[in-house]
């Protein structure tokens, strides 16, 4: 027997009927994507203002630094899990759970000064948070008819788009204008507060499917939790500590690797898994997700400027907040142009997301053009076509992989897609820090290099001197490694174009279901 079998049955004709007779479903949903975009600004607020919390709590660089690694520790460990006991204990108890789980770690965060105590607690907050964006998806395709459900897929891709550039102004807001950093924490318990009275009344109350208890993988779900936690310490820490060259970053990464493998075995063979893996035997759902990871790569050129304007111009969050509205703003009405356009009959999701992907790789070629000289006026065109691209490029994806499963994978591939999105994430912010590490050192030899065979560098410079010609150096070379960033993700971008052109084509939906026992081949957006 299956997981599927035992609620999947009844599970789509009762969402259906919900969706088609009441608006209160709707509601709920609503609640579940304010609790989503909560989570989202969690995260990211904390990491924009992690200096100022370092300061107030006294913290060093590298203690302060695993605040952020193990709350992305605990977002990585549940998102794989999140869709399965939302099923088993009902969605609207669980997320209600979570919230509350979250709501109380963040008013008593910035009253802890033990470091162990918060690094525990913040990761509790990681695992709650984490939830929310999985079960996000599972309730937009659940409660959502077919005429609107792409809609539900542009809120859940609002997650990836708007909050992120939403959080530089909150940071900012917080630590420069209100001049108190506990709301860094406390902003989440206004929006946890409404988003819970939503879902209590807009949510159906569903009992505990306590049989399904009994056919979990629990031998797998605690080596997984423990590679994925293993896992993200690796990356996470990687850049700061040198990689392999560090014995923790070398352990974490091997016996992540190790646990993985064996997790991933357990859930092939195992008849109730939490992620079924069989399902990437489908064309569109196996290649599109090595694509959605290589996206999350292209994404992170978002992040670029903030990076510049903080190390070269001095920039605090609050004075780039201009350039994250550019790119949020925007996402409010460009993710529903981009559902309408899916659902006429004559487009071809996969040219929208190739067009999403050359505005993409614009950007970033736009942005290889920076120097030393610019300020956050010349990254505005830039954060413009960040904002029409994104939208192009992730809601077509989400809408080619979503499209090609039955009813009742549908919270596998939510596992797994967000499990993904975590993952890439961590890798793609490794991935920009250490490009930027190593260019600025090729960048930096070379500058010296060169005034040296010029002749440039005087002798007999005083110990002041010399550290200013430094770092006047180390600016220079930080400008041209940002630039080569740049310039490797807009190739990315448009080395993903070929990829995109090899899915399966996906028609337009119509505005029904496919019944349960159909090929999976054929469409359907129901869970």
């Amino acid at each position: 027997m299956t997981v599927s079998t035992i609620p999947a049955k009844a599970e789509p004709s009762k969402s259906h009927d919900l969706s088609k007779g009441s608006k209160r479903p709707l509601v709920g949903l609503v609640g579940i994507f304010l609790a989503a975009m909560m989570a989202g600004l969690n995260n990211r607020v904390a990491a924009l203002a992690l200096p100022d919390i370092r300061g107030a709590l006294a913290f060093g660089f590298d203690d302060a630094s695993w605040l952020g690694t193990v709350y992305n520790a605990g977002e990585l460990i549940a998102m794989p899990f999140a869709a399965w006991f939302a099923i088993t204990l009902s969605v609207r108890r669980f997320e209600l759970w979570m919230l509350a789980l979250c709501t109380l770690l963040a008013f008593a965060l910035p009253f802890i000064h033990n470091l162990n105590l918060l690094l525990m607690l913040r990761f509790l907050q990681g695992v709650g948070s984490g939830t929310m964006i999985p079960v996000l998806m599972m309730a937009a395709l659940k409660f959502l008819p077919p005429p609107v459900r792409l809609h539900g897929l542009a809120l859940y891709a609002m997650t990836a788009t708007f909050a992120p550039n939403l959080a530089i102004s909150l940071a900012g807001y917080w630590t420069d204008q209100l001049f108190d950093w506990r709301w860094v924490y406390w902003q989440l318990v206004p929006v946890a507060l409404v988003s819970g009275v939503l879902i209590a009344w807009g949510l159906p109350r569903e009992p505990i499917q306590t049989n399904r208890f009994s056919q979990g993988n629990w031998a797998g779900m605690f080596c997984g939790v423990l590679a994925l936690g293993c896992i993200s310490v690796g990356v996470d820490q990687g850049v700061r500590l040198d990689w392999l060259n560090s014995p923790l970053i070398a352990s974490s990464l091997l016996l992540g690797m190790v646990l993985l493998i064996f997790y991933l075995l357990t859930e092939w063979y195992h008849p109730t898994p939490f992620i079924k893996l069989q399902i990437l035997s489908r064309w569109n759902l196996c290649l599109g997700f090595t694509v959605f990871l290589l996206l999350l790569l292209v994404l992170m050129s978002g992040a670029l400027p903030g990076i510049y304007l903080g190390a070269i111009q001095q920039y605090r969050p609050l004075q780039s907040a201009s350039l994250g509205f550019i790119v949020a703003l925007p996402q409010v009405f460009i993710g529903s142009i981009v559902a309408l356009l899916l659902y006429q009959r004559w487009v071809d999701a996969r040219i929208v997301f190739s067009i999403g992907l050359c505005f993409l790789s614009l950007a970033c070629f736009s942005g290889a053009r920076l120097n030393s000289e610019w300020i956050r006026d010349q990254f505005v065109f830039t954060q413009v076509v960040q904002a029409i691209g994104q939208p192009l490029a992730i809601i077509p994806l989400l809408f080619l992989c979503t499209s090609v499963v039955q009813a009742h994978d549908g919270p596998y591939v939510s596992g797994t897609i967000n499990a993904l999105r975590a993952f890439g994430s961590l890798v793609g912010a490794a991935f920009v820090a250490q490009l930027t590490v190593m260019r600025s050192r090729y960048h930096s030899d070379l500058l010296l290099d060169h005034a040296m065979l010029s002749g440039n560098i005087p002798l007999g410079l005083l110990p002041a001197e010399f550290s200013q010609y430094m770092s006047v150096v180390a600016q220079q070379s930080l400008v041209l490694s940002i630039a080569d960033v740049y310039r490797v993700l807009g190739y990315l971008a448009l080395l993903l174009i070929p990829l995109v052109l090899r899915l399966n084509h996906v028609p337009a939906p119509v505005g029904r279901t496919v019944p349960m026992n159909s090929n999976a081949a054929k469409p359907t957006l129901g869970i």
